[in-house]
């Protein structure tokens, strides 16, 4: 098998666009069995992974190593429930292993990148991708033949899941895909990444290390709303429903200080933040978040996320990007963060192709242009 059967270029490299991965799922290098591989979990440059039918409750996370994960799952399980119908309620600071749908059948020049979807990260729901034989989190290696399994863990909400909901998705890609710090420098010359007031960017103002760094808005609205923080014992959220939450009742609003652009972190709760930036994907490239040196002090941000090809992006150039999402959490210390203070980082990959359909464009993305942070499940704020 090669690219050419994915209906690429023999020499092409990169992440699989979407064209290509429905040929994948033709070729039954993704599969799902009797649950069919809907049009609807193919997003731009990635694919949906669903949840199967049963969660397992584990006493801890881990990793098989050499062993496959079913073998090794039957020493830590607590319980059982069953995802089917109803779903069920998963509780905070609790893990859990659900087996995924989807299987894969990757041939040797292919590998995988699992993140969790965008609003599993707003909703503080930590989850991993895991594989068996496998000494590495959400990375599937080349030419793995196998079932794929999801960690997940709610951290400040308890959340209802049932079969078939999708709380991570799958990246495919061969070859060197990543763009070095020249390189995205020269793309932001040709294609703007980053804007501030509908500006790009000087490229000699980019902070790259890696990938490009994103900072915190923290002037906010009018009233000096910069965010949310995640409300304490707060009733479970059912993931499969949106627009339906006061968005009141789960979380507090987070306003600057007073006299200074900034605000305290109060350790262990979860932050929703904007970046002061707008950011831009090229259709011919993907990024990713990733979270940021913890060197910099005792500060968690993101779980990390895909920005599909198209995120910000407007053929017309009727707008210049969009703002992203920003997950922190403080730990152990009360932690102090100020206005454009540098807190996640973009990796860049080229795409193997042009998806043939880019984020926003009809395919029901819930988060261009954003001016909030809040996930869709949540009642649109007045």
């Amino acid at each position: 098998m090669n690219f050419e059967q994915l209906g690429l270029p023999l020499d092409a490299s990169g992440v699989l666009p979407s064209q290509a991965i429905v040929r994948a799922v033709d070729l039954g290098i993704i599969s799902a069995g009797e649950f069919k591989i809907q049009p609807s979990q193919i997003q731009p440059a990635s694919l949906d992974l669903r949840l199967g039918e049963v969660a397992y409750r584990v006493r801890a996370s881990f990793l098989p190593d050499t062993r496959p994960v079913e073998v090794k799952i039957k020493e830590f399980i607590v319980d059982e429930l069953d995802l089917r119908r109803e779903g069920a309620v998963l509780e905070t600071k609790t893990p859990y292993l659900i087996p995924l749908a989807e299987e894969l059948d990757l041939p040797d020049f292919l590998r995988g990148k699992a993140n969790p979807k965008s609003s599993t990260g707003r909703l503080d729901v930590f989850t991993r991708v895991i594989t068996d034989q496998s000494f590495r989190f959400d990375e599937v290696r080349p030419g793995y033949q196998g079932p794929l399994y999801l960690e997940v863990v709610p951290l400040s909400f308890p959340v209802k899941v049932k079969q078939g909901l999708p709380l991570a998705q799958l990246r495919l890609s061969a070859g060197g895909s990543r763009l070095s710090d020249s390189e995205l420098g020269e793309l932001h010359e040709l294609h703007p990444l980053l804007f501030c007031d509908q500006e790009p960017i000087a490229g000699s103002q980019l902070e790259v290390a890696n990938g490009l760094y994103l900072s915190l808005d923290l002037k906010g609205d009018a009233a000096g709303r910069v965010g949310y923080r995640a409300k304490e014992s707060t009733p479970p959220i059912d993931v499969s429903r949106t627009g339906v939450y006061e968005w009141e009742d789960y979380w507090d609003p987070v306003r600057r200080e007073r006299d200074a652009d900034r605000i305290v972190l109060t350790p262990e709760r979860f932050y929703l933040l904007l970046s002061d930036e707008a950011v831009r994907i090229p259709p011919g490239f993907a990024a990713e978040m990733t979270a940021y040196d913890p060197t910099s002090g005792e500060l968690r941000t993101h779980y990390a996320g895909f920005f599909d090809p198209g995120f910000g992006y407007d053929r017309d150039d009727t707008f210049f990007g969009s703002r992203a999402a920003l997950e922190l959490r403080a730990h152990d210390v009360p932690f102090m963060v100020e206005h454009r203070q540098r807190v996640a980082k973009l990796s860049f990959e080229r795409m193997a192709a042009v998806p043939s359909t880019l984020y926003g464009e009809g395919i029901g993305s819930s988060y261009q242009l954003q001016t909030d942070t809040l996930s869709k499940h949540f009642k649109p704020i007045g």
